[in-house]
C-alpha cells in the first residue's frame, strides 16, 4: 500500500512539473520571439510564434498578435500586419490587466539594526490606463501599415483612434495632411497643417509643406506669405529665395518673381544665381539691356556666366562691350565662337575671315554652323572661291540648302558683276 501511494505521489509531481513547464514554454516563446525581433532574426521569431499554443488557457492573444504584427510589418507583409494589429486591439479591449504580485516580506522574531527602513508607497496600479496606452499604440502601428498600403482614409482614422498619441508629434500632422492631400481633400490638408503649426510653432517642416500645397493650388500670394514666415524662422538664405522665385516662375508669375528676386539681390548682392535668374526674367519682358547688365554682374562672382554675359550684350547690340567681355574669356574655343557671331552681327566680315586659321587650328570648322558662317563671310567680303570651297564641305541638310542659294548667287555674280553691287 505504501508503495502504491509512493508511485502515485511521483506521478502527481511529474504532472505538476509538466504543467508548469507548458505554462513556462508559452511565456518563453513570446519572450524569445520579441528578443529575436530585436536581433533582426525574423525567421526565428516566426518559429517561436509558431510554437505558441493558441488553445492554452493562459494564451495571451493581445501580446501574440502584437508581436506577430510587428514581424509581418518588418517583412513588408502589410496586409497581414493590419489583420494582426486589429486582432491585438480586439484582444486588448477584453484582456484582464491584473496588478503584479508583490513579494511578502518575511517576519522575524528579531530584526537586525536599531530601526526599520521606511518603504515608499508605490503608485496605485491602473489597469485601464495600461489598456488604453496599449490600444493607442496599436492604432499608431495600424496607421503606419495603412499608409504603406496607400489606405489614406484608414490612416487618418487610425490616427484619430490613437487620440492624443496621434497628435503628439509635428510629423503626425504632416502625415495627416499628406493623407488628406492624396484624397484630394485640400481644405482639410491645409487646415491640419495650420492646426499643427499652432501646436508646434517652431517646426519648419509644417510651414514648408503648407508653402508647397499653396504653390500646387496656384495660390501664389498665400504661398509667398507662408514662405516668408518660413524664412523668418529658418533664416532667409539665398537658396530659399531662389526656390520661391522658381516656384513663381513655374506658375508664370513673372512680375511677382521679379519683385522677390530684386529683394533677394539687395540681401545677397554677391550671389550670382539670383542675378542670373533675374536677368532671365527681364529677358522674358524683352528688357535686354537690364538682362545684359545682370548677367555681367553675375560673371564678376562666377566666370561660368561670362559667356552668357557676352551673349546678352550682343543681343542688346552692345557689340563693343561684348567684345571687351569676350576678351576676358579663358575658354579659347568659346571665345572664338562668340567673336565670329559679334563680327557677323556688326557686318565686319573681313574680321571673320581673318579668324580662318584660328578656327581651323582648334578644329572648329567641323561644326557646319561655323563653316557656314565663315563661308558666308567670304561671300560677303567678295572672296567667292574661298566661299565656294567651304560651302561644298557642308553636309547639314538645312545649311546645305542655304549654301546652295549662296552658290547660285555667286554664279550670277560671276556672269554679271552688277548682280553683286
Amino acid at each position: 500500500m505504501k508503495k502504491i501511494i509512493y508511485i502515485l505521489s511521483i506521478v502527481a509531481i511529474l504532472n505538476i512539473s509538466l504543467f508548469a513547464k507548458d505554462a513556462k514554454n508559452l511565456v518563453d516563446h513570446l519572450a524569445l520571439a520579441t528578443l529575436m525581433i530585436y536581433d533582426g532574426k525574423l525567421d526565428k521569431a516566426r518559429l517561436e510564434l509558431n510554437e505558441v499554443d493558441k488553445e492554452a488557457q493562459n494564451f495571451d492573444g493581445a501580446k501574440f498578435h502584437t508581436i506577430s504584427g510587428v514581424v509581418n510589418s518588418k517583412e513588408n507583409k502589410h496586409e497581414e500586419a493590419i489583420i494582426d494589429f486589429e486582432k491585438a486591439i480586439a484582444a486588448t479591449k477584453t484582456k484582464e490587466f491584473k496588478a503584479p504580485k508583490t513579494q511578502k516580506k518575511e517576519k522575524y522574531l528579531f530584526s537586525i539594526g536599531s530601526s526599520e527602513k521606511k518603504v515608499e508607497p508605490k503608485d496605485e496600479y491602473d489597469g485601464e490606463k495600461i489598456r488604453e496606452d496599449k490600444i493607442t499604440q496599436l492604432y499608431m502601428y495600424l496607421s503606419q501599415e495603412n499608409y504603406k498600403l496607400k489606405n489614406y482614409k484608414e490612416t487618418i482614422q487610425s490616427l484619430d483612434n490613437a487620440k492624443e498619441k496621434g497628435k503628439a508629434r509635428a510629423s503626425l500632422y504632416t502625415l495627416r495632411a499628406e493623407c488628406y492631400w492624396k484624397l484630394k481633400d485640400h481644405t482639410n490638408a491645409i487646415s491640419i497643417l495650420s492646426e499643427g503649426i499652432k501646436k508646434f510653432p517652431d517646426d519648419l517642416t509644417l510651414l514648408k509643406q503648407k508653402f508647397y500645397y499653396f504653390a500646387d493650388l496656384k495660390l501664389y500670394q498665400a504661398a509667398i506669405d507662408a514662405s516668408k514666415v518660413y524664412m523668418q524662422k529658418a533664416g532667409s538664405g539665398a537658396k530659399e529665395y531662389i526656390a520661391l522665385a522658381q516656384m513663381l516662375i513655374g506658375g508664370e508669375q513673372i512680375d511677382e518673381a521679379i519683385k522677390l528676386l530684386e529683394e533677394a539681390k539687395l540681401l545677397f548682392p554677391k550671389e550670382p544665381k539670383i542675378a542670373v535668374l533675374l536677368g532671365h526674367m527681364y529677358l522674358k519682358k524683352d528688357m535686354k539691356q537690364s538682362a545684359a547688365h545682370l548677367f555681367e554682374v553675375s560673371s564678376y562672382y562666377d566666370l561660368i556666366y561670362l559667356k552668357d554675359a557676352v551673349e546678352m550684350h550682343r543681343r542688346a547690340n552692345n557689340r563693343v562691350h561684348a567684345l571687351y567681355l569676350n576678351a576676358q574669356n579663358p575658354d579659347k574655343v568659346e571665345k572664338l565662337k562668340q567673336k565670329v557671331a559679334i563680327y557677323i552681327d556688326s557686318g565686319e566680315y573681313k574680321k571673320v575671315t581673318g579668324l580662318h586659321k584660328a578656327l581651323d587650328r582648334y578644329g572648329m570648322l567641323q561644326d557646319d554652323n561655323l563653316r557656314y558662317a565663315l563661308a558666308y563671310s567670304y561671300y560677303m567680303a567678295g572672296d567667292f572661291p574661298m566661299a565656294e570651297m567651304h560651302l561644298k564641305k557642308i553636309t547639314d541638310n538645312e545649311l546645305f540648302s542655304k549654301a546652295t542659294v549662296i552658290r547660285k548667287n555667286i554664279e550670277k555674280c560671276k556672269k554679271n558683276t552688277l548682280e553683286c553691287l
